[in-house]
């Protein structure tokens, strides 16, 4: 769940550069559901943290129509309407992992470009038609200490790990609060409401987002709001009013109102990695069989390599999702191998990955051996960003200095470059679309001398200069020497010039 202030996603790990709120400590007050609802659902997703995929909850209120929160629905390439690839919503069973029925979601549509502070809420349409009874939509606003039934497959404890993850629907009864009880949360009075027990006791917690809060209508339940964001630790969370944004939803669903999809910037092979960005790469040599490399940033490692250091051959295990040209993630995998990283000389690391390139089937780069020249064109594909930055090399700057790091021959771009925090790592690639010559790396931020993130440049007389806004690449082509066959690390190889 989300803190207004912070750039929120609740339950999702996604390959945007988007800051995760502070989780709610469990889900407080539930219980397991014995019977389940035939509208309620798990969205499903190739990016969350679990193994079951849940990241949000969804509500059925047509055959092929699910309420959600508008962050659930959130893209690398921020698409307010789009076409995923891999999405899935499990309905109407009391498992996130088995029973009901698994439908793939082919659309969604989000309410605002910035679905938490436009409106946090979005609508799903599913490829095929789910035959049960759908939850109504309220006929009016819920007023204050209006009761209330929440459910979800939130987390259970503060941790993102397994034992966190229930697989069994959790439910608990509450009430509606006055909308000053999440005057924390800066609640949007008119199109939001206030949600759980004062304490915090009886509330929803993180993956619980998209979830509903349920009212009685007759005979039948109706989705008075959808889980947004929490209001901090100990306190009620904030919901989306779903009755605010009725004729939004009706006008879609019955079609007269159907907006299309976004224009997104093309996100094809792009990575978000430890909230940096990297790339699927290989040698002009390697071979279909062999396992994939992936290339980032030396300062994107989880251990930073000390300065003169460098990190040789060491386990790792981490999850790499590649993106399609909508941002959408094409194709997930581990790396197994860290082997290599420096931020002596140049600023990179290259991994090994679980799957070969022919298992991935993503677009791979190949890694450049000439060094790039002022005036050479570079497009840098930002998985942590969501973006594409079109760029010139301004100049190859002889040494880059930040706090106590050094690069030699780094690429300074022209001052229109708009590269910045969370592109580190991503491809400098050439205007074949193809061929990497180096890594975006760092920049001057506030114009200060050689600190951390205020590079400075060194002149090869000794002179020190700095730029503020200025941004610079690390240079690449000195890796493809030192890689072998079936995609190891050799750096005693001719012409292998990475730091030992």
């Amino acid at each position: 769940m989300r803190l207004r202030w912070a750039a929120p996603i609740l339950g999702l790990i996604v390959a945007a550069a988007l800051a995760v709120a502070t989780p709610a400590a469990a889900i407080r007050g539930g219980h397991d559901v014995t019977k389940a609802y035939p509208f309620a659902g798990s969205l499903q997703r190739p990016e969350s943290p679990r193994a079951d995929g849940h990241v949000c909850g969804v509500t059925l209120i047509a055959p092929q129509w699910a309420l959600t929160a508008g962050h659930c629905v959130r893209n690398a390439g921020g698409a307010q309407v789009g076409t995923p690839q891999g999405w899935k919503v499990r309905i109407g069973s009391l498992s996130a992992t088995s029973g009901g029925r698994v439908v793939a979601v082919d659309k969604f549509y989000a309410y605002g470009a910035e679905p938490v502070f436009d409106g946090d809420i979005a609508l799903i349409h599913l490829a095929t038609p789910v035959r049960a009874v759908p939850a109504k939509l309220p006929a009016t606003r819920p007023a204050e200490h209006t009761p209330v039934r929440i459910a979800g497959w939130g987390m259970t404890c503060a941790e993102r790990q397994p034992a966190c993850y229930p697989d069994r629907l959790q439910e608990a009864d509450t009430i509606v609060q006055p909308v000053g009880a999440c005057e924390l949360s800066s609640i949007v009075a008119e199109r939001e409401l206030c949600v759980g027990s004062p304490d915090g006791s009886v509330a929803a917690a993180d993956l619980d987002s998209g979830g509903p809060a349920l009212v009685r209508a007759g005979h039948r339940w109706a989705v008075a709001g959808v889980v947004s964001g929490s209001n901090g630790d100990d306190q009620p969370v904030v919901y989306t009013d779903v009755h605010h944004f009725t004729r939004w939803i009706t006008s879609i669903v019955d079609g007269t109102d159907v907006p299309d999809d976004s224009i997104v910037p093309d996100l094809e092979g792009a990575v978000a990695f430890n909230g940096c960005s990297a790339s699927v790469v290989r040698t002009a040599t390697s071979a279909l069989t062999d396992p994939a490399l992936l290339l980032t940033n030396g300062h994107c490692v989880a251990e930073r390599p000390a300065p003169g250091k460098a990190i040789v051959d060491q386990s790792d295990d981490s999850r790499v999702h590649v993106l399609n040209k909508q941002g959408f993630v094409q194709a997930s995998a581990r790396t197994t191998r860290l082997l290599y990283a420096t931020m002596t000389g140049t600023d990179l690391a290259v991994y090994r990955l679980d799957k070969t390139y022919a298992q991935l089937g993503v677009k791979t780069f190949t890694l450049g051996t000439t060094v790039a020249t002022a005036g050479t064109k570079l497009t840098i594909i930002a998985g942590g960003t969501g973006r594409r930055y079109s760029c010139t090399v301004d100049a190859v700057v002889p040494h880059l200095r930040e706090a106590d790091y050094q690069q030699d021959g780094s690429y300074r771009y022209d001052e229109s470059c708009g590269a910045t925090h969370g592109a580190s790592g991503a491809p400098l690639v050439l205007g074949d679309g193809r061929t990497v010559v180096g890594v975006h790396g760092t920049g001057n931020d506030s114009g200060e001398l050689c600190t951390e993130n205020n590079a400075c440049e060194v002149a090869a007389d000794g002179t020190v200069r700095a730029e503020k806004n200025r941004r610079y690449g690390q240079r690449t082509t000195m890796l493809a020497a030192c890689l072998t066959k079936n995609s190891r690390l050799d750096l005693t190889r001719p012409g292998c010039a990475l730091p030992g």
